[in-house]
């Protein structure tokens, strides 16, 4: 029983209060599905067919790294790659719209097989008008992700407007989905999964994974 879990001698959490604990989490994430919040979210996203998404706080913590040179250095989670990469298995194509500009952002999209890559955008809404018109899909059919007041242009027109848990306030005020994670850290695979879910295709790529 949960009352009776104790740390182990060393202080270490006992193997009790570690089974008590992923309980607790299975348990809380059963509640946030079944939340009307979510179930929205759910039901706008299984109209989407692109998702783009910001860099800086959304692909990425948000740290900038500077060496002595001119060169930029920044951390992407392999789950947030994986979980792109089932999306583009499924069909659904994926892209970035940033203000900044980097070659390791350019690198990553390359290896992650982006459909539509803007660097350098000041003006966000520019590139996803030119998106629209080159793959003919409708706002209510695009998903984006951001984090701060520029991306705010474009969550309050896409179909599903999504947000790290490290979004400021004003951006999770429009959005229809705060993911449970932080931007560089999962965030962008809790958005993959929820588009995943929404059209019933996570069980299918799930089980052709264990059946390699």
């Amino acid at each position: 029983m949960p009352g009776n879990c104790s740390d182990s001698p060393e202080g270490y959490p006992s193997d009790c209060q570690v089974l008590e604990g992923y309980r607790t989490r299975v348990r809380e994430k059963q509640i946030m599905e079944k939340s009307p919040d979510y179930q929205r979210a759910l039901a706008k996203a299984k109209e989407i067919r692109l998702l783009l998404l910001d860099v800086d706080g959304v692909l990425t913590d948000g740290t900038l790294l500077y060496t002595d040179s001119t060169a930029e250095s920044k951390a992407f989670n392999t789950q947030d790659g994986f979980g792109l990469r089932l999306l583009l298995d499924a069909g659904i194509d994926v892209g970035i719209i940033t203000a900044r500009k980097s070659e390791v952002v350019a690198r990553r999209a390359r290896e992650l097989k982006m459909t539509y890559v803007y660097q350098g955008m000041g003006n966000k809404n520019e590139a996803f008008k030119e998106i629209m018109k080159s793959s003919g899909f409708k706002p209510y059919e695009i998903a984006y992700m951001g984090d701060d007041w520029l991306d705010l242009v474009l969550l309050v027109q896409v179909g599903l407007a999504l947000t790290p848990a490290n979004g400021v306030p004003e951006v999770k005020e429009v959005a229809h989905f705060i993911t449970e994670r932080q931007g560089g850290h999962g965030a962008v695979r809790d958005a993959c999964n929820l588009i995943l879910n929404a059209k019933g295709l996570t069980g299918q790529l799930l089980q052709s994974y264990k059946s390699r």
